[in-house]
C-alpha cells in the first residue's frame, strides 16, 4: 500500500470513528431527561473520536515514510543478488537508486544489468515493510478510536478539547509561516554577507555602473553598483506602472460602487479580478508580441528614432494592467465601507454625487486606498517575467521610457541561470539584491497593513 493510499485509509477510518462517536453521544440525549447535564453536542464527541483515531496514525505513517526506505534497502541488501554488487559505494549506491526506481514504476528498463537482477528484492521488501506499515497504521486508527469511543460520556468536556486541538493547528500553521519567512531572510543575510565580504557595500548600493563579474576588481571598479536596477525597478513598478494602475482601478471602484447598477456590478467586479489570476508569463506575451511593437512604432511616428522594441514603457504599461485589481479591489472595500450617514449627509447639504465622491468619499477612504496602492507596488516590484519578457536585460540609467531598462528580479534570474559557482561574487550578487528588493517589499507591506489598520479602527 502506497504512502498516498495509507493516508486516505486512515482518513477514511477517522470518518468512522466520527460516526461511532457522534452515534453514541446521540444517545446521550435521548437517555438523559436533563439536557443540561450534557456539555458538549454530538458533533464534538464526534470529533474527539476522529481526532484521536486519526493523529496517532498519521504521526506513525510520518515517521514510518522516514524510516521504511532505509529498512527496504537493508532488506534488498540482505538478498542473495546483492552479492554481485560492487564495493564501491557511489556505484553501489547508483545501482540501488535505479533498482528502486524501476520497483516503484518511476522508470521502465535498467541500464546496468546488476541494477535488473536487484529488482525484484525490492519489489519484495517494498511490498512486505508497505504492508506492515498498513497493519501498524490501521491497528493505531482502531486502538486509539476504541479508547476514545470508550471515553466519550454526558459530562466530558469535547469541545473544549476540539478546540484546542483546533487552536493547536492553527498555531502551529502561523509558525510554520513565520519559521519560514524567518529562514528565507537569514539565508539571504548569510550569502548576503559572504558577497559584502568580495564587494565593498557602499560600491554596491551607491555604484553606478552594472556588469557583474566572475571576479571582483579594486575598489570602485568592481561593476556591482545596483543604482541602475533600484532605477529600472522604481521607473517600472513604481512609477510607469502606477500611472496606469492607480487612475483606472480607482475609477474603476468609484464606478462600480457609486454608479453601477447592482446586477451589473455583480458579474463586472468578479470579471475584474480575473486580471489578478492571469499568468505573468501571458501578460510577458502580450508585452512583447503586441505592446512594445506598437509603442515603438508610435514613437518612431512621432520622431523618436532611438525607440527600442525593449522598452520601460512596454513593461510598465502591461504590468500596470495586471495590478488594476489590486488597487481596485482595495478602493473598492474602501470607499463601501464609508458609513452612508456621510454620504446621505452630504447629499442633503445639495452636493451632487460627483462632488460627494471628490470631497467626502475619496478623502474618508484615502487610508484603504493608500494602503492598496502600496501593495500593488510591491506586487509590481516583485515582477519578473513581464520585464524578462518587454524591457530587456540592459542596465540602464535613463530616464526615456521607450529606452530598454531592467530591474532587480530580472538580473537575480540572468545570475541564477545555468550551471554557477556559489562561491564567486557574480553569483552571490543575486542574493544581495534579493535581500534588498525582500527589505523594501517587506517595509511597504508593513506600512500598507498599518495604514488599512488605522482604516478599519476609524470606521469599525
Amino acid at each position: 500500500m502506497t504512502g498516498s493510499a495509507l493516508f486516505f485509509l486512515i482518513i477514511g477510518l477517522g470518518g468512522i470513528a466520527w460516526i461511532f462517536g457522534r452515534a453514541k453521544a446521540r444517545r446521550f440525549a435521548v437517555v438523559k431527561s436533563d439536557r443540561s447535564a450534557i456539555h458538549s453536542r454530538p458533533n464534538y464527541h464526534g470529533w474527539y473520536v476522529a481526532l484521536w483515531a486519526i493523529a496517532p496514525a498519521l504521526v506513525f505513517l510520518t515517521v514510518w515514510n522516514f524510516t521504511s526506505p532505509s529498512l527496504i534497502t537493508d532488506a534488498a541488501l540482505s538478498s542473495p543478488a546483492a552479492e554481485q554488487l560492487p564495493k564501491d559505494s557511489f556505484a553501489r549506491g547508483s545501482i540501488l537508486a535505479e533498482a528502486r526506481a524501476i520497483a516503484n514504476g518511476n522508470q521502465v528498463k535498467a541500464f546496468n544489468p546488476l541494477s535488473q537482477s536487484m529488482v525484484e528484492p525490492y519489489r519484495a521488501a517494498t511490498s512486505y515493510y508497505r504492508t506492515i506499515g498498513g497493519i501498524a497504521a490501521a491497528l493505531l486508527v482502531f486502538a486509539f478510536g476504541v479508547f476514545a469511543w470508550l471515553r466519550v460520556k454526558p459530562e466530558m468536556r469535547a469541545r473544549t478539547k476540539v478546540e484546542r486541538v483546533t487552536m493547536m493547528v492553527l498555531l502551529f500553521a502561523s509558525l510554520i509561516a513565520i519559521v519560514t519567512t524567518v529562514g528565507i531572510f537569514l539565508s539571504l543575510i548569510f550569502e548576503s554577507a559572504r558577497f559584502f565580504s568580495m564587494v565593498s557595500p557602499i560600491e554596491f548600493l551607491f555604484g553606478t555602473e552594472w556588469n557583474p563579474k566572475a571576479v571582483a576588481g579594486p575598489r570602485g571598479q568592481s561593476g556591482f553598483g545596483a543604482i541602475p536596477l533600484f532605477w529600472g525597478t522604481v521607473f517600472i513598478g513604481a512609477i510607469i506602472a502606477m500611472i496606469v494602475a492607480i487612475p483606472l482601478g480607482l475609477m474603476s471602484a468609484i464606478y462600480l460602487t457609486q454608479y453601477a447598477h447592482s446586477s451589473f456590478r455583480a458579474w463586472m467586479k468578479p470579471i475584474l479580478e480575473v486580471l489578478a489570476g492571469v499568468p505573468t508569463v501571458v501578460y510577458g506575451y502580450f508585452a512583447a508580441l503586441t505592446v512594445a511593437p506598437a509603442l515603438r512604432d508610435f514613437a518612431v511616428s512621432i520622431g523618436i528614432s532611438s525607440a527600442s522594441s525593449e522598452s520601460a514603457l512596454a513593461a510598465g504599461v502591461v504590468m500596470g494592467i495586471m495590478i488594476i485589481p489590486f488597487v481596485s479591489s482595495m478602493a473598492d472595500d474602501s470607499i463601501a465601507a464609508v458609513p452612508s450617514a456621510m454620504r446621505d449627509g452630504s447629499l442633503a447639504m445639495g452636493a451632487t454625487k460627483s462632488e460627494t465622491i471628490k470631497k467626502v468619499l475619496i478623502p474618508a477612504a484615502l487610508p484603504g486606498v493608500v494602503g492598496g496602492v502600496l501593495l500593488a507596488v510591491s506586487r509590481a516590484i516583485g515582477e519578473t517575467m513581464i520585464v524578462v519578457m518587454a524591457a530587456g536585460l540592459a542596465a540602464n540609467m535613463t530616464a526615456n521610457p521607450f529606452q530598454s531598462v531592467t530591474t532587480v528580479t530580472t538580473q537575480i534570474v540572468q545570475l541564477l541561470t545555468g550551471d554557477q559557482e556559489f562561491d564567486s561574487p557574480k553569483t552571490l550578487a543575486a542574493f544581495a539584491l534579493g535581500l534588498v528588493l525582500f527589505i523594501v517589499t517587506l517595509l511597504l507591506n508593513l506600512i500598507a497593513l498599518r495604514v488599512v489598520k488605522k482604516y478599519r479602527e476609524a470606521y469599525e
